[in-house]
């Protein structure tokens, strides 16, 4: 029987989306944009199809045609038709989240309002003689039956386009007429002023909704036709279906400042969410090629470029580049170069990773929060392959495949998760939870704690001091054997230990000093309490795994601060639920990332570079990175490095397999064949 041949967009993909510029539509030959398209290894593109601007001579009232169309062809469809030669796919983009406010003048009742009942306008200051934006409505009938269905049916029913993507579809807070209304009919009360108060269900019921509308309409067009939507919270936790495929969009928006740069975790965090979303293709990563919207009209620099679009196919995403302009009117011509040697380099590894599993022994409950990103911080840091878990999507079966289940400060424990949590670690598993926990009897028992806990002012000058058995050592303290101590900062959470199998890893120094004073004199530096029997790491072991809990928040100390000792502890911690179990080790350099992917007989080890003080000016080579991994027997026919092409030495020993990668700059992928 012959099997189904998978959908094209169900395979690898590499994509670039050009965000055209109406003035430079004059500029578009389609034969020559597909062209470069292919030579910058595009196999799919993302044009401007409708919404904002129809890029087609577009018979639908309301909507704005682009005044600077050829007249005597269709733009549109010779482009589609430029691409299909090159066997390019082709992406209509849509945005209907604005449209020029001629149309706010004839038709009010569309667009958003603010509480005092003023619409929302975009770019007033903008220079030019460009005419306003304005903000429509989700729930609005621009968005819906009067302008964006038509749409939509025009150009399905016109162009072979491959795939539809929606920009911009989020939720945006409104109080216009057709809110209040739905406000009222959903939740029987009326639409509160301030946005903090809305019901948690009206976003994403907003956004499914519209998303719906779209979704029903283009499939009763096409069944085939697929609908891409942007990952965001409103729709993240949403077991609808409101799209074929989902991708995600981490900026390096380094025009925020060097202060405000973004954290180097964020595309493979991205992915790894994204890739969380149980039965949907691989997700894409969108990343913009400039330092941010104020500057888009020129370049990251080259070498911050290349570490940030790594990251998307290392965390098994297909990459989906963001380009202002074509190749004719981008005036920073690195960028031409980085994203056709990145999806040369891609295009190597893409075969292999196609339906490649990722291999983690540890999860993290995902609360959408700074403590979940500071577990993220630490596990990547230190080259610790882990999955995301939605809480929507947490049950027995999911947690079983887990060795260790992070649970970060803010998850909430409900009776249902609490009983998962349980059986998980009463099976063999282990948790880490940190911070303010609810005082729930079985939560307690779990973790080897009293009923009365106590949470104390936010303290400084204080320590974390690792506790230590007569002969025995301290497996918390691993790597930080000369030092008893290391910094901590924040509330603790007083608790006491109970039962036998109860172990208290680590305890609270108190501070010092007041702030103030710290400093001087150093006379009156001593510790007056230089030990306490105040739990900041409690071990418990509970039927046949066990549960860790650190009554502080780790994750807070690792956004804050950044301090080795604290990615050290939390390495260890890690360690001591793998054991013997660990499946891979590897040389910890701080600015080094690994993920970890199964294939038939293969395996595929993904390292990538981004060592050096960011935004990155330079790839700073590592050198003679050490791999060892747990093999159990099998035979090893071939270690290969699929970007640069060369074969790399190994030995087997042990039931382990040792690699030393002698040189990586930016990105590599390495082969591992069993026999």
């Amino acid at each position: 029987m012959q099997t189904k041949e998978k959908a094209w967009w169900k395979k690898p993909l590499r994509v670039v989306q050009t965000n055209l510029q109406i003035k430079d539509t004059a500029l578009i030959d389609p034969e020559r944009y597909a062209a470069g398209m292919k030579q910058l290894g595009a196999n799919t593109i993302c044009f401007n199809v409708a919404g904002i601007y129809a890029w087609y001579p577009s018979k639908v009232p309301y909507h704005t045609i682009n005044e600077y169309l050829p007249q005597n062809f269709d733009l549109l469809q010779e482009v589609i038709a430029a691409c299909h030669k090159q066997g390019i796919r082709f992406i209509a983009r849509f945005d209907f989240s604005k449209t020029e406010d001629t149309f706010y003048l004839q038709k009010p009742q569309w667009f958003i309002r603010q509480p005092s009942g003023e619409p929302e306008i975009i770019g007033a200051g903008r220079p030019g003689k460009w005419p306003l934006l304005m903000s429509t409505c989700l729930n609005g009938a621009y968005r819906n039956e009067a302008v964006a269905i038509p749409v939509l049916d025009e150009v399905i029913s016109h162009y072979d386009i491959d795939a539809i993507f929606f920009n911009a579809p989020r939720f945006v807070p409104c109080w216009c007429e057709a809110c209040h209304k739905k406000y009222i009919k959903l939740y029987n009360k009326p639409l509160p002023i301030d946005k903090s108060q809305f019901d948690p269900s009206w976003a994403p019921t907003c956004f499914r909704d519209n998303a719906n509308n779209w979704y029903r309409f283009i499939k009763s067009k096409n069944p085939e036709l697929p609908m891409i939507l942007y990952l965001y919270p409103a729709n993240m936790l949403d077991r609808e279906q409101t799209s074929d495929m989902h991708c995600t969009e981490p900026q390096d928006i380094l025009s925020l400042g060097h202060h405000h740069i973004p954290e180097f975790w964020k595309p493979a965090l991205s992915m790894k969410l994204g890739i969380s979303l149980p039965d949907r293709p691989t997700p894409c990563g969108i990343v913009h090629s400039s330092p941010g919207m104020d500057w888009r009209h020129t370049g990251l620099p080259p070498a911050e470029y290349s570490f940030w679009l790594s990251q998307i196919p290392a965390q098994g995403g297909n990459i989906w580049h963001s380009l202002t302009g074509i190749p004719e009117t981008i005036e920073d011509k690195r960028i031409l170069e980085v994203v056709a040697d990145f999806n040369h380099n891609v295009e190597k590894v893409e075969a292999y990773m196609e339906d490649a599993i990722g291999v983690a022994q540890i999860a993290m409950m995902w609360t959408g929060d700074a403590s979940a990103e500071g577990w993220a911080d630490g596990l990547i840091n230190m080259q610790i392959p882990f999955d995301v878990i939605l809480s929507a999507h947490a049950t027995a079966e999911k947690l079983s495949p887990y060795k260790g289940l992070i649970i970060p400060e803010g998850m909430k424990y409900s009776d249902e998760f609490i009983a998962l949590i349980s059986d998980y670690v009463e099976a063999g598993g282990c948790i880490f939870a940190e911070g303010a926990i609810p005082e729930e009897p079985r939560l307690l028992a779990l973790l080897g704690i009293a009923n009365d806990l106590y949470t104390s002012e936010a303290l400084t000058a204080s320590y974390l001091r690792f506790e230590r058995s007569e002969g025995a050592s301290n497996p918390l303290q691993k790597g930080l054997e000369h030092t008893e101590l290391i910094a901590h900062r924040g509330k603790v959470v007083y608790v006491r230990p109970v039962g036998v199998q109860s172990q208290v890893l680590a305890t609270l120094v108190p501070p010092f000093s007041p702030m103030e004073s710290v400093g001087a004199p150093p006379e009156r530096a001593s510790l007056p309490v230089s030990h306490t029997d105040l739990p900041l790491a409690v071990w418990n072991q509970a039927g046949k795994g066990h549960a860790m809990y650190m009554p502080f928040s780790l994750s807070h100390l690792i956004n804050e601060y950044k301090l080795g000792e604290h990615y050290q502890l939390l390495s260890n911690a890690i360690d001591m639920a793998l054991g013997e179990h660990k499946f891979i080790e590897i040389s910890n350099i701080q600015g080094l990332q690994m993920t970890l992917f199964e294939k038939g007989n293969t395996l595929l080890i993904h390292l990538v570079n981004g060592v050096g003080r960011r935004p990155l000016s330079s790839n700073i080579p590592l050198h003679d990175i050490a791999l060892s991994l747990k093999i159990d027997g099998r035979r090893v026919k071939q270690v290969s490095q699929l970007i640069s092409g060369e074969a790399l030495s190994y030995q087997e020993a042990a039931g382990r397999l040792a690699i030393s990668v002698p040189r990586l700059t930016i990105w590599e992928c390495l082969l591992i064949e069993f026999e």
